[in-house]
C-alpha cells in the first residue's frame, strides 16, 4: 500500500483522524512503520512495553486477556480502522492485554514520539480515545466480574457431572482388588476398598471412607461375586456409604498395558477387550485380571458404559528415540518390544495439578513428575506432552524400588540362568518381588522401615536408601536436561507422599538447576490431602507434594473418555473426511532477519499461495547452519512473524546437529537456535528451532461439526494402500484456517502418505 493509498485510507476509514488535515496524516504515515502479521501471530503481548500505537489497515484481529488460570477471553474485536495500544501510551505502563491477529493483517505502528506530537495535541483525537478506552475498561471489568464463574474448575479435574450418580473403579489384581466408589455430586464421601485373597483360608477386606475404617474377614469367593461383597463391606460404613448397583452411572477399569494400541482411556467393546488380551504378552500377570474384572462387570452391568484406563496411554507421545531400545529394530516392529512407561494416569494428573497450583497453562510448563510408590517411576512432562519416562517394556524397568530390582545389565539374567540354573518364573520373582530395598537391605520393602534400620546404623538399610536417593536424583537431572529446563519438580504416590528424607535426598546438590527446597516445610509436611508447596520462597523452580488416588484418578478420566466417545459418535455420524498435507521444511522470519540476510528495508517476495489463507511461499530462500552440518535453500514463508521460526524433520536434525523438541508452531521456549545464511548476510537466533507436532488446521464451523476445540488432541486414520492411524494430532481452531491436517516429510514418506489423501478423526485423546 503506497503512502497516498494510507493518507486516503486514514482519511476516509479511520475515525480518529476525521478532523486530522491531509497533510498531517501524511506526516503520520511517513514516520510511521507499515507491519504485517499472520493469522494467531501476536501484534502485541502483555507485558511488552507501550512504545507504539497501532492501526488495523486490513484483517481483522482481538484484543484478548488470559487470566491467572490460562483461561483467555476476548475483550474486544477489532475491524479494518480500528486502533489499539492506546492505555499503555497514555499510562506509561506495561501492555496488560494481547492484540492477535485473526487472520492476515496489515498495521501501521506509529511511534510513541509520533503519537504523543501528532495525536494528543488534537482535542476531537483526544475525545474518541477517551471514550474508547471507557468502552474497553468497562468490557475488562465485565469480563473479570464473570470470570469466577469460567473458571471453577479450569483444569477439569473435578468429578461432578450433570447426571447424579456413582462412578465404579475397578483394579483387579492377581492377590488384590481395590475398588473405589464416587459421587458425581458431592465430593468428600468417597469410599475406597481393598479385598486382599492372597490366603487361600481368608479374604482380607478394608474399607474406608474419609477417616472412618472399618475391617473384615470373608470366605474366599468367585470374580462373579465381587459386587456382592463390595455391597456387604460398605456396609460397615454405614447406611449413606453402602454400595448399591442401581446408582452405578460409569464403571472405569484400571488395565496396565495398553501397547501401543491406546494412547487414551477408552470406552470399552468387544474388540477393545481382544486387544487388551493380545497384549497380554508384555503383562501376563496383569492383562488377564483385567479382562477377568471387565467381564465380571459388564455381565452385572450391561447398560452402563465402562471405560478401560491404560496405565501406558499417557507415554504414547514418547518418539521413537525414547522409546526404542538398542536391540535389531525388527523386534519393535515385528513383536513390539519397545519402552512403553506406566503410572500414566498419575503423571497426566500430577501435570494437571501442578499447572493449577501455579495458575499457568500446561501447555507452557516443564514438569517431573516423581511416582513413589509400590512402584517407582519419573516422567519428564513438556508442555503437556511425556517425552521420556524411567520404566519400560514392563513396570520392572527404570528405578530401585520397594521389591523390584528396576534397570540391569541384560547380561545379569544371561548369567543368572546359565550359572545358577534359575528358570525364567524364578527370574521374574527375583525382580519384581525380591529385589530392590527388599533385596538390598534385606530387611523389608517399606520405606519406613529401611528408615528406621538405617537412623540405628543398620549397614544394608544405609545402602539401600542412599542407592534409591540417588537414582531419583540422578533421573531428575537427567529429564531437566531432557526438556532443557524444569518449572516444576513434583512427588506423589505413598513414598513421594510421606517420607521427607527422600524428598530431601532427592533434591539436594540440585540448587544449582534452581532447586532450592525449604527442609522446614518438607520436614513438618504431615499427610497430604490435595498439594503441599515445599520450594523455598525464592527458588525458581516449584517443588510439590501432590496427594496420589490412583482410583479417582480412573474415575476422572473414566467420565472424559464418556464424554470424549460421546463428542465422537455424534461426528462420525457424519464421516467427514479431512484432507491430508505434507509440510515440508520451511523457515519463517522477522523482518529483522529478513533485512539481516537479503537487505536493509527489503520486502518478502510472495511466490505462490499455500493452502493456508494469507500465508505464501516466499521467492527467498535461506541455508540453515547447525553445528555438525548444513541444508541449502530451504524456502522461507511468508509473511513476516514476530519471531524467527525454522520447522524441519527428523531426519535433517542429523544433519544439522540440533535437537529440537515436537512443539506447535510459535511455542518456541526452550527450544534451540541455528545460523540462518541469505544473500546480504547471515543471522543466529538464539532459539527457534522446532519439529512441528502433528496438527489439524479447522475453522470454527468445521470445529462445529467435528465436535471440537482449538487444543483438542486427537487421533486420526488415514486411508490409503494401507490404513494408518496417527496419534497426538492438535487441533487448531481460527476463521482464517482451511480445513487441513498436516504432518512432516518423515511421516509421509515413512507411511507412503502423500498430499491429497483423506484422514477421518477416530478418537478425542484429550480436551485441553
Amino acid at each position: 500500500m503506497s503512502e497516498i493509498d494510507l493518507k486516503r485510507f486514514f482519511l476516509e476509514q479511520v475515525r480518529l483522524f476525521e478532523s486530522f488535515p491531509a497533510e498531517k496524516v501524511e506526516e503520520i504515515v511517513i514516520k510511521s512503520r507499515l507491519a504485517t502479521f499472520e493469522g494467531n501471530e501476536a501484534i502485541l503481548e502483555t507485558g511488552d512495553e507501550g512504545k507504539v500505537f497501532g492501526v488495523l489497515i486490513s484483517g481483522h484481529a482481538e484484543i484478548s486477556m488470559t487470566d491467572n488460570t490460562g483461561t483467555r477471553s476476548v475483550v474486544s474485536q477489532l475491524e479494518t480502522g480500528d486502533v489499539f495500544g492506546v492505555l499503555s501510551l497514555l499510562t506509561g505502563e506495561r501492555v496488560t492485554a494481547d492484540v492477535i491477529a485473526g487472520n492476515r493483517c496489515f498495521a501501521l505502528m506509529i511511534p510513541q514520539d509520533v503519537f504523543n506530537t501528532h495525536i494528543l495535541t488534537n482535542p476531537k483525537a483526544v475525545a474518541y480515545l477517551s471514550r474508547l478506552l471507557a468502552e474497553r475498561t468497562r468490557a475488562i471489568s465485565l469480563d473479570q466480574a464473570n470470570a469466577p464463574a469460567k473458571s471453577d474448575d479450569p483444569y477439569a479435574l473435578s468429578l461432578h457431572t450433570n447426571q447424579p450418580g456413582k462412578v465404579v473403579v475397578l483394579n483387579v489384581g492377581i492377590s488384590q482388588i481395590h475398588f473405589g466408589i464416587y459421587d458425581t455430586e458431592e465430593s468428600g464421601a468417597d469410599v475406597h476398598g481393598i479385598i486382599d485373597h492372597a490366603d487361600q483360608q481368608v479374604t482380607h477386606i478394608s474399607v474406608m471412607v474419609g477417616p472412618q475404617q472399618k475391617s473384615m474377614e470373608h470366605v474366599p469367593f468367585r470374580l462373579s461375586d465381587l459386587f456382592k461383597v463390595m455391597q456387604e463391606a460398605t456396609a460397615l460404613l454405614g447406611p449413606a456409604f453402602t454400595f448399591h448397583p442401581e446408582d452405578v452411572t460409569a464403571i472405569g477399569h484400571r488395565v496396565v498395558h495398553g501397547g501401543n494400541k491406546f494412547s487414551s482411556s477408552v470406552v470399552i467393546s468387544p474388540a477393545v477387550i481382544a486387544d487388551i488380551e493380545e497384549l497380554a504378552v508384555f503383562a501376563p500377570m496383569h492383562n488377564p485380571a483385567n479382562v477377568a474384572g471387565i467381564r465380571v462387570a459388564q455381565k452385572l452391568f450391561p447398560n452402563v458404559p465402562q471405560v478401560a484406563v491404560f496405565d501406558t496411554a499417557f507415554h504414547q507421545t514418547l518418539a521413537p528415540y525414547a522409546y526404542l531400545y538398542g536391540l535389531p529394530y525388527e523386534l519393535y516392529k515385528q513383536h513390539g518390544i519397545r519402552r512403553y512407561g506406566f503410572h500414566g494416569t498419575s503423571h497426566r494428573y500430577v501435570s494437571l495439578k501442578s499447572a493449577e497450583v501455579l495458575k499457568r497453562p500446561l501447555g507452557e510448563l516443564e514438569i517431573v513428575s516423581c511416582h513413589l510408590g509400590i512402584g517407582a517411576s519419573l516422567c519428564a512432562i513438556d508442555h503437556g506432552r511425556s517425552i521420556d519416562t524411567t520404566m519400560g517394556m514392563t513396570p520392572s524397568d527404570g528405578l530401585i524400588m520397594p521389591s523390584r530390582s528396576g534397570s540391569i545389565d541384560p547380561a545379569v539374567m544371561i548369567h543368572l540362568m546359565e550359572q545358577h540354573k534359575m528358570s525364567p518364573e524364578q527370574l521374574s520373582t527375583l525382580i519384581n518381588s525380591e529385589s530392590g530395598l527388599k533385596g538390598i537391605s534385606g530387611i523389608s520393602s517399606d520405606i519406613h522401615d529401611i528408615e528406621a534400620a538405617a537412623a540405628e546404623g543398620h549397614h544394608r538399610a544405609l545402602l539401600a536408601h542412599k542407592a534409591y536417593c540417588y537414582q531419583v536424583r540422578k533421573n531428575i537431572g537427567a529429564y531437566m536436561a531432557a526438556m532443557g529446563g524444569i518449572d516444576v519438580l513434583a512427588f506423589t504416590g505413598d513414598v513421594g507422599e510421606t517420607s521427607a528424607t527422600v524428598r530431601s535426598l532427592a533434591c539436594q546438590g540440585l540448587e544449582f538447576m534452581g532447586i532450592k527446597l525449604d527442609e522446614d516445610r518438607n520436614r513438618n509436611l504431615g499427610r497430604v490431602d490435595d498439594f503441599a508447596v515445599i520450594s523455598a520462597d525464592d527458588s525458581p523452580v516449584t517443588v510439590l507434594v501432590v496427594a496420589n488416588d490412583d482410583e479417582r484418578l480412573v474415575a476422572w478420566e473414566t467420565l472424559r473418555a464418556i464424554e470424549r466417545n460421546a463428542l465422537l459418535l455424534t461426528a462420525n455420524a457424519e464421516d467427514a473426511p479431512i484432507p491430508v498435507e505434507i509440510s515440508a521444511h520451511h523457515v519463517h522470519l522477522s523482518q529483522a532477519d529478513v533485512e539481516a540476510l537479503f537487505g536493509p528495508g527489503h520486502q518478502l517476495t510472495p511466490k505462490s499461495e499455500l493452502s493456508q489463507p494469507g500465508q505464501f511461499a516466499c521467492e527467498e530462500q535461506v541455508h540453515l547452519v547447525g553445528p555438525k552440518g548444513r541444508i541449502a535453500k530451504v524456502r522461507v514463508l511468508g509473511p513476516t512473524r514476530k519471531e524467527t521460526q525454522v520447522e524441519i524433520a527428523m531426519t535433517e536434525q542429523f544433519k544439522l546437529g540440533v535437537q529440537p523438541p515436537i512443539r506447535q508452531s510459535g511455542d518456541l521456549a526452550g527450544t534451540p537456535g541455528i545460523t540462518l545464511e541469505g544473500p546480504y548476510g547471515s543471522t543466529t537466533i538464539e532459539r527457534g528451532v522446532i519439529c512441528a507436532q502433528r496438527h489439524i488446521h479447522m475453522t470454527p464451523e468445521d470445529a462445529m461439526r467435528f465436535h471440537v476445540r482449538d487444543n483438542y488432541v486427537v487421533r486420526v486414520r488415514i486411508e490409503g494402500e494401507r490404513q494408518l492411524i496417527f496419534g497426538d494430532v492438535v487441533v487448531r481452531v481460527s476463521p482464517s484456517f482451511r480445513l487441513a491436517m498436516h504432518i512432516d516429510t518423515d511421516e509421509g514418506n515413512a507411511g507412503n502418505i502423500q498430499t491429497g489423501m483423506l484422514g477421518y478423526i477416530e478418537e478425542i485423546q484429550s480436551r485441553h
